[in-house]
């Protein structure tokens, strides 16, 4: 089992290593491979005002610094091939996985120079695709160390997204790579609020479980401190007090058959 978690952007060295010791602690109570996720740069806000993150430098920087002092693994997003070539040449050993983000998962050009690396790759289903759409994708992940696809709802109708449980399951029984459910971007209303993104976590233990109990072994959870003033996707957030419950509830619901 592998968990992804940590706050949708970095902010500070210091908060970003409290919520990956608490989340390693819990993970590793667990027996559950564990790899710390935060944003340099938040790329695709809703407009202007959205807040972007503090830059590739500092947090790269940083997450040497939280590798160092807590052995962790780490995952952040990639926009472009520039930027892939970028950390290669500056940041090799800051970056375990290279995320690309839902709304590029169809870019040829960083998609194949994500591969090319040495690092695992997880490519988010975007929210227009089909399941069985990942097919064509995943052609062109050929030279990958590791692929995984990460499922985060699907769009149904405006400002709101859906999860289909039946196209996870075709793809836990199509695809010879694992499958990822992100739970917190699922529960998104996006652009609901205008110029940013509403959500509800209520509702992610829940598909957490639903998750788990069909086969699911791998996750995506966002988790923050202080969610309601949290710079970007608050409302979706995880609060990290209740991340040690939803693991717990994660590991018991899960499928054995």
């Amino acid at each position: 089992m592998r968990i992804i978690a940590g706050p949708c952007q970095h902010e500070s060295l210091q908060q970003s290593l409290e919520i990956a010791k608490e989340c390693k602690r819990v993970c590793d109570k667990y027996d559950i491979e564990y790899y710390f996720k935060a944003s340099y740069d938040k790329a695709n806000r809703s407009s202007l005002q959205g807040e972007r993150g503090v830059g590739i430098n500092a947090t790269l920087n940083d997450f040497l610094a939280l590798k160092d002092t807590l052995g962790v693994k780490t995952l952040t997003d990639i926009h472009d091939h520039v930027q892939v070539a970028r950390i290669e040449r500056e940041f090799k050993y800051a970056v375990d996985a290279y995320q690309i983000p839902a709304f590029l998962c169809r870019q040829t050009d960083l998609l194949q120079t994500a591969c090319a690396t040495d690092k695992i790759v997880n490519i988010k289903k975007g929210q227009f695709l089909a399941p069985w759409d990942m097919h064509g994708i995943l052609s062109k992940c050929d030279k990958a160390k590791e692929l995984w696809i990460t499922e985060r709802g699907t769009s149904f109708g405006y400002n709101n997204l859906v999860v289909d449980f039946t196209g996870i399951d075709y793809m836990l029984n199509n695809f010879d790579v694992p499958v990822v459910f992100d739970a917190t971007h699922s529960v998104q209303k996006p652009g609901g609020n205008g110029d940013s993104s509403g959500g509800n976590r209520d509702y992610v233990p829940g598909l957490l479980r639903a998750a788990s109990a069909m086969g699911v072994r791998n996750f995506f959870i966002e988790t923050h401190a202080d969610p309601d003033n949290a710079p970007s996707d608050g409302p979706n957030m995880l609060h990290i007090e209740d991340f040690e419950r939803t693991v717990d509830e994660i590991h018991r619901y899960s499928y054995s058959g």
